[in-house]
């Protein structure tokens, strides 16, 4: 898939997929070679890298908005999970 190909939307990401993501990126750091085809592959149902790089980039806008008091956090969070969502999601360079 080219990068100008249309990608998948986040609406359509299941549960189960948003799931396999969140944990790919626990597994697959920013130092992981090959990190996203990785992911990609971890997520499994054909989505492309350019599928989860563009995934993770509005999983980082979210955790910035949140980070900014534009969104709430989610109810019954703890400070330090914030605090540590926030640390690794605006540290880390998505490539």
């Amino acid at each position: 898939m080219s990068s100008n190909s249309p990608r998948t939307s986040t609406a359509s990401w299941t549960q189960k997929q948003n799931k396999l993501f969140e944990m790919a990126l626990a597994v697959y750091d920013k130092d992981t070679p090959d990190r996203w085809n990785n992911i990609a592959r971890a997520v499994g149902d054909n989505k492309s890298v350019d599928d989860v790089k563009r995934q993770y980039e509005l999983l980082v806008e979210d955790v910035r908005r949140i980070e900014s008091g534009m969104v709430p956090y989610p109810y019954g969070m703890s400070s330090t999970a914030k605090n540590t969502m926030i640390d690794y999601f605006c540290c880390c360079p998505p490539y």
